[in-house]
Formats: structure tokens, sequence, C-alpha cells
């Protein structure tokens, strides 16, 4: 496909840029580490922390890791939410010479055994609220260490004694648990500072992470991404925020609202490794679902980036503290995850004044992949342009180009593509075709100026009668209809037309009913495209990033 989409690209944005600047994770932290290190690199409860004070931490318990036996390549499983020590943790492994494995806190033990048996991780580091889950998987798992932390052990006296008693014994937070052998992260702190970390040789072509999809369709599996991957989309990041940054006062750093889980790979490199690259600060927000919470949080300060979800940037623009923070500086409101509804843009837009540019990655792709100029002062409704150094194409299921104007499925190859799934050889060959592009599963169009549109998830499409519907069209239909909170569409068997149409709503308003909902359908969507069938709940399976699992809502049936 012709490269069109470099035509659009904004003024001072690279075609091309030198994806080997740094050979590795570890040589880009440790150049911000001195860089940066008087600046604040995450604020939380309250607390600042320097880049002086992660590189102190960072280095101490990478030595401690090394003291325990961890060698090179050995996998260390990360399960925590937005806490500090989290960022420490990620530091650590790498400069230890080791491969992070992210966790989701969420998990169930049956979900923790997979990860853990699947990865080989030797040791894991576990917040102590979800302990329990360890406790109960341990017993089928192979761990030489494990290590336990605090929501408030970084905070230092009193302030970190104080918050831990409440958390446990206030809030109730801590489910009581059994972790024979575990270490308490201060005390690996504490010894590593008495240890000598050695320098090991870290290379682009070294495993830094496994990110482990969320098993959305299938098995979940470990998209293997290399430091070269990982270094190249924190690059590509940078060069992609040139124009919304030169709206930075002159040595202001970015501050960014991370309600993103940092263990996922949007938060992991758009939050954490971009910030980290820029110089910029994270405010850590541990529990997003806690809007309240949240929004108090973020009204005590001067932030520029908010990247989110469609559900949360709908969340906390409808929420009624919404207006009591500040959003006169906020410059970047990157939507990604899951497709924006264009309802939750306008909303978001009321409200902030920021517009929601909308991107585009999987796990696979470090993850970014495409985006709209971060100039623009409107919402498209399309995934934008591919980011320098990157090419997407349109195939059809036989692995041609599909003609122009055509739907197909996105392909995408660039440095950031990651090297395969973890020991699934068969299941990377699914996915990469033979000159390099990594087929996404994603159904979409690109127009004449090569900006590109999902259109729907392949797997999720719907058959009426040989005719194809897109969940999410039908989604972006309901959801302007007043009344809806969110919804979802799912295929379902039917006896006549082979699939039909469910649609599953959760309402903002009570009195909405089955009628208004089909005839608000009736007066925008082709027969075929009209749900057969509608169900009231009062909420959404959704990820640990907040996307709707529609998977789980066919098995629910």
């Amino acid at each position: 496909m012709e490269k069109i989409w470099l035509r659009q690209y904004p003024a001072g944005v690279a075609h091309t840029i030198d994806v080997q600047a740094c050979a590795s994770l570890v040589a880009l932290m440790e150049e911000s580490f001195v860089k940066y290190r008087d600046r604040c690199a995450y604020r939380y409860m309250g607390r600042s922390f320097t880049f002086g004070e992660v590189d102190q931490m960072s280095r101490a318990f990478a030595a401690y890791l090394q003291g325990a036996g961890l060698a090179k390549g050995d996998r260390v499983a990360l399960m925590m939410p937005n806490v500090p020590q989290y960022p420490v943790a990620v530091a650590a492994v790498l400069r230890a010479g080791c491969v992070v494995v992210n966790v989701n806190p969420l998990y169930t033990p049956r979900e923790l055994e997979h990860q853990i048996k699947d990865s080989g991780a030797r040791a894991i580091v576990v917040i102590e609220n979800f302990a329990t889950t360890l406790q109960h998987a341990l017993p089928a798992l192979q761990l030489d260490l494990v290590v336990v932390t605090g929501l408030g052990d970084l905070l230092g006296f009193p302030r970190a004694a104080i918050v831990n008693f409440a958390v446990r014994h206030v809030k109730k937070m801590v489910p009581a648990f059994e972790l024979p052998g575990a270490v308490r992260l201060g005390a690996a702190l504490a010894a590593g500072r008495q240890l000598t970390l050695r320098p090991l040789s870290v290379g682009p072509d070294d495993i830094a992470v496994l990110q482990y999809t969320g098993g959305t369709t299938g098995v979940s599996k470990g998209a293997v991404l290399l430091h070269r991957n990982l270094v190249a989309n924190i690059l590509q990041s940078e060069a992609w925020y040139g124009p919304a940054l030169k709206k930075l006062a002159p040595g202001e750093p970015l501050v960014t609202v991370s309600a993103l889980p940092l263990y996922h790979v949007f938060g992991f490199t758009t939050n954490m490794m971009l910030n980290l690259r820029l110089g910029g600060c994270n405010i850590l927000i541990v529990n997003p679902r806690d809007l309240k919470s949240l929004l108090k949080d973020i009204g005590r300060e001067r932030f520029h980036s908010f990247p989110a979800v469609n559900t949360l940037f709908k969340a906390v623009a409808s929420h009624p503290d919404c207006q009591r923070v500040d959003w006169s500086h906020l410059i970047i409101s990157v939507g990604g995850g899951a497709a924006v509804q264009s309802a939750t843009a306008a909303l978001w837009l009321q409200k902030t004044g920021c517009p929601i540019i909308e991107g585009y990655g999987l796990s696979e792709t470090s993850p970014l992949a495409s985006c709209n100029p971060l100039d623009s002062d409107s919402f498209t409704g399309t995934i934008g342009l591919p980011v320098s150094n990157t090419e997407m194409t349109l195939l059809d299921d036989a692995g041609h180009e599909v003609p122009p104007g055509a739907p197909g499925e996105i392909a995408i190859r660039g440095p950031q593509v990651m090297a395969g799934y973890w020991q699934r050889p068969d299941e990377t060959a699914q996915v990469m075709t033979a000159d390099g592009y990594f087929r996404t599963g994603d159904i979409g169009t690109v127009d004449a100026r090569g900006y590109f549109k999902i259109i729907d998830r392949k797997k999720d499409m719907i058959d009426v009668s040989g005719f194809k519907v897109y969940p999410n069209e039908v989604e972006e239909v309901v959801s302007q209809l007043s009344g809806v909170a969110e919804c979802a569409v799912v295929g379902v068997p039917d006896p006549r037309t082979g699939e039909s149409v469910k649609l599953v709503i959760v309402r903002s308003n009570p009195q909405l009913t089955e009628a208004a909902v089909l005839a608000h359908c009736e007066a925008n969507l082709a027969g075929y495209k009209r749900p057969r069938e509608i169900e009231f709940r009062t909420e959404l399976p959704k990820s640990n990033v907040g996307k709707i699992l529609r998977r789980e809502l066919r098995e629910q049936r």
C-alpha cells in the first residue's frame, strides 16, 4: 500500500526516526535518571518521588534480585496496581537483566497459575491486597522468590504506617494470607543497599517484557516484546507527541494522569515509559473505578495529559464532580484500548475543552501503531495515521491487499512489532506474514488521505443471513440514545438467520424502555442490523483496562 498517510503528518513530525538511538530500555532509563534526577517522576497519596529516588530504589532492588540468584533472562512477575513500587520493580527487573511479566492483580488463582506456569517466572512481586490469590495458586507453582508489598510501603514514616494500618484494619482491604518464606519489599531494599549491582550487557534483541494478551480470543498468550520493540515505540510516541508538547511553557514538565493500569501495555508505554523518556510526572491512580477519589486526587493537581479508554472518559465526564476539576491545562486526551464513541468524545470536549485524540495499537505492537495528529482540534472517529517508521495495510483472508475502498484485516509492520508469542510458534505463524506484517484481527478501512478506521474485530462480526453486522456500528448508534450509560452488541445463534443481534444495555435513566430502544434502532439501522433481543443489566463485564468483554457476554447466555 502506498504511504499516502505521510502527506498528512503534522509539521515537525519526521516520517522516519532513529529507533536505535538507545540500545535498550535499561540505557533509556539510566539516561533519564541522570538527566532528570531532581524532577518529580511520580506523585502518589500526596508524596512525590523524584527520578533520583526511583534510580536509587531500583538499583537496590536489582542488586537484591541478583543476590537472590536470579540470572539474565529469568522472568519476574509483577502483580501490582498503580503504586510507586511498580515502576521501581520494573526498572529493577530490567537492570538485573531479567524479564518483566506483567500480571493483572484482579486475576483469579486459575488465571495467575496459567500465566506463571506459561511464562516460567521464577519470582513474583505482589501487592498484599491480592496475596491471597497467590496463596491459592502457590501449591501448583515453582517460585524461588516471593516479595510482598503494601499500598503505603514507600511513603516514609509515619505516613506508610498510617496508610497500611488503614488499608488493612479500617478498610479491611487485605484478606488474610500465608506465604511462607515471602520477603517484604522494605527488607529487600534494605538488603539490596548493602550489595553491588553487577552491570549486565542488555541489548536490543534481549527480551524486556512478556505482555500477556487479555485472553479475549482464547488462551492468554505472552507477546514477546524485545528491548528494541519497546524503545522504538517510546521514541515513536515521543515524535508523535511533539506538536502537543510545544504547547507547554518552556521548561515545564509534562504531567500525566495515570488512571490506566501501568501493567497494561497502553499505560506501560504511553504513561510510564514515555514520561520516563520526557522527564514527565505520572499522577498514580490506584483504583480508577473509584471516580470520586480519582476526581478528588486530580482536582489538587495541574496536569496536561489524560490517556484513557472510552468507558473511563465517559464515566469521568458524566460524574458530578467533573466540574470541580481544573481542566484548563489539559492539552492531550489520548483514547485507545477500544473504540472511542462519538457521543463520549462530544461529552468530553464539552466538559474539558480538550478533544479526544484516538490512537490504535495492541500488546503485540508495544502498543502504538497509529494515531490521529496531536494538533487535531476535533474528534475524527478514525484511528488516525500510521506513526513514524510504521506501515499499515488491509488484507483479505488469503493475505492479499484488498482493493481501494474495501474493508480488510489491518496488518502492521514496524520496529515495534513483537518478536512472536512466547513458546507458541504455531500461534506466531498464524498472525505473521512472510513479509513481516502482523495480522491484527481487526477489520478496517482507509480513506484517500491515509486515515484508517476500525469497523470491528474480525471474530466479533455477526453474520445475519449472509449480511455482515459490525457490533461497533450498532453500539455507536445506541450510545447516542439518551438514557444509555453503556451498551454492547454480540451475535447469538438464530435458527432462521444463522445469527442475530443481541443488545445489552446499562441504563443511566431507569425509564428507558425496550420500545424506545427499538424505535431508535429502526430509525438509524438497516433491518438486519437491528437487535432481535435486548437485555438490561446493571453492569457490563470489562477487562482490567475497562474494555467491554463481548466474549463473556456471549458465554453468559
